[in-house]
């Protein structure tokens, strides 16, 4: 499987089929599944101070990213990335 970095940007198909960039924003590792918090491309190259969606991604052994499933696992997930970008804003 090839790692999935901050800074990877990718294609995923919206509701309606449509292409969206995503831009991954950071990646965690939680009881060995890895999870990537991405956004929007085009939201990231604004030059705005209005807050960005960020969504949360399952990365499966091959690579491929899919919905989290359960409000359990995204609350964990969330969590996780909420430490991590926190440690991230108190270093700065």
């Amino acid at each position: 499987m090839e790692k999935v970095i901050v800074g990877e940007v990718f294609s995923i198909s919206d509701e309606s089929g449509e292409d969206q960039d995503v831009e991954v924003l950071g990646v965690v590792t939680i009881e060995g599944t890895d999870y990537a918090a991405v956004g929007f491309l085009d939201d990231l190259e604004e030059d705005t101070e209005d807050d960005i969606d960020v969504f949360f991604l399952k990365i499966d052994e091959e690579g491929d990213f899919s919905a989290i499933e359960s409000d359990e696992e995204f609350d964990k997930v969330s969590a996780a990335f909420d430490e991590i970008f926190d440690e991230e804003l108190d270093e700065e």
